[in-house]
């Protein structure tokens, strides 16, 4: 049987809807009266990392990595024609993505939003592999993976990853390597799609001016019931320590680049850490910050400084990134800064000001119908749900994000990777 259950946000003043499907799916639907545009976003909790897993507690299965990328390029192409024509004949804009930690299939639409469902949940649930067509698609990865290695943006955030981790695949591009991708065969991507693509371990979030009824219609035709299994992804033992300091490279850029992140023992977070990581991202990095001022002030960063906190299944960091002159100085100056914050605490008015900040950003986002579907999977992988979010932004205080920052942002466990001008390095 089907379950529906409305959620009113009074924060917000939107409500929302969570169906949990007789087929073993989980669904989210957020209308949003008088909007043309509709979203759908069909996600399964399955990346880059999961390139070792068991199935009901039985053998360790390893996979080649790149393996999550290959098969997300592989389900547009089914035995009668291509999900992305099809979805191109309806008038939708469909895409996918693979990151570190989930796989998302989506499209925009303003009309036909039932055909163009019905087009997402059918190819996604239809596996068709030859051996043809999967060698074919070992050039053109081949070719994304090379371009990837081109770029220098890409290039400093995985050194960085792999200076701060020692066993942990996310440190492996999210495509794999040309030689592992060369080992990929269709029984490896029908093993990893029959274990991954369970609608058990899969979420589907639409948004748009849309009734609960509309959307169950073709969930009740097109989902096929699946039994839950349990799926365990194996990492190997992570030390807290980072591997390197300090990791350069050159390549032909004008200004050195550098990301610098500050590694942290892997866990669960909960809503209440989110937020408090969201608005310490805020207080730190925001162009009214007293770190930015500094940074801008002595001419070391420019508008590209940005901070995020990254996290997933077996790794929690907080990442610096951007252009400098002197990329060195800079993080030291972050270093300082963040050791002066951690000493003395947050000023209340810097905390309220960034507080407003990321409960502005949250409402906001609401207006998109794209954002909102894809804040409402991020979340449910997380294990948060939207609601509570909100609630733990608007209850959030100055103590919990001071106490926060006491057990964040270790400087003696930095990795800073830096891309260096060519022209420089020959000097």
């Amino acid at each position: 049987m089907n379950s529906i259950k409305e959620i009113y946000s009074e924060r917000t003043g939107d409500k929302y809807y969570r169906i949990n499907h007789k087929s073993g799916l989980t669904i989210f639907l957020y209308p949003k009266k008088d909007y043309n545009s509709k979203y759908a976003i069909f996600g399964t909790r399955y990346g880059s990392v999961n390139n070792a897993f068991s199935l009901d507690g039985g053998e360790v299965k390893k996979v080649p990595d790149g393996i999550a990328h290959y098969l997300e390029h592989k389900m547009f192409e089914c035995d009668d024609g291509d999900a992305f024509l099809k979805c191109a004949e309806t008038g939708a804009n469909a895409n996918a993505f693979t990151s570190f930690d989930k796989t998302c299939y989506l499209f925009t639409c303003t009309d036909k939003f039932e055909e163009s469902l019905r087009i997402l949940l059918d190819f996604v649930q239809r596996p068709y592999f030859t051996e043809e067509t999967v060698q074919k698609e070992q050039g053109i990865i081949g070719q994304e993976i090379r371009m990837y290695d081109d770029s220098p943006e890409w290039c400093v955030m995985f050194n960085m990853l792999s200076g701060m981790y020692r066993n942990h695949p996310v440190q492996i591009d999210i495509a794999g390597t040309v030689e592992s991708i060369a080992e990929i065969t269709p029984e490896y991507l029908y093993d990893c799609y029959y274990t991954f693509y369970n609608l058990n371990n899969m979420v589907l979030s639409v948004a748009g001016d849309l009734k609960p009824e509309d959307v169950l219609k073709i969930a009740d035709e097109m989902l096929k019931p699946c039994e839950k299994h349990e799926i365990k992804s194996c990492f190997e033992d992570e030390p807290y320590e980072i591997e390197k300091a300090y990791i350069e490279q050159e390549f032909p850029v004008s200004m050195p680049l550098f990301n610098l992140g500050f590694k942290e023992k892997a866990h669960q977070i909960d809503a209440g850490e989110l937020v408090e990581n969201e608005i310490i991202v805020s207080l730190i990095s925001s162009a009214a910050s007293a770190l930015y001022k500094k940074l801008d002030d002595s001419k070391l960063i420019n508008q590209s400084f940005d901070c995020e906190y990254f996290y997933g299944q077996g790794y929690n960091a907080f990442m610096f990134s951007g252009e400098s002159r002197n990329p060195v100085q800079a993080a030291e100056m972050i270093k300082d800064y963040i050791n002066e914050l951690r000493k003395n605490g947050i000023a209340e008015e810097d905390f309220e000001i960034a507080k407003r900040e990321v409960y502005g950003d949250m409402i906001s986002s609401l207006n998109s119908v794209v954002n909102i579907g894809n804040l409402m999977v991020d979340l449910y992988f997380d294990k948060i749900d939207f609601a509570d979010y909100v609630e733990k932004i608007a209850e959030c205080t100055l103590e919990s994000v001071n106490e926060r920052l006491k057990k964040v942002l270790d400087t003696d466990n930095a990795t800073l990777s830096v891309i260096r001008p060519k022209e420089e390095a020959d000097v």
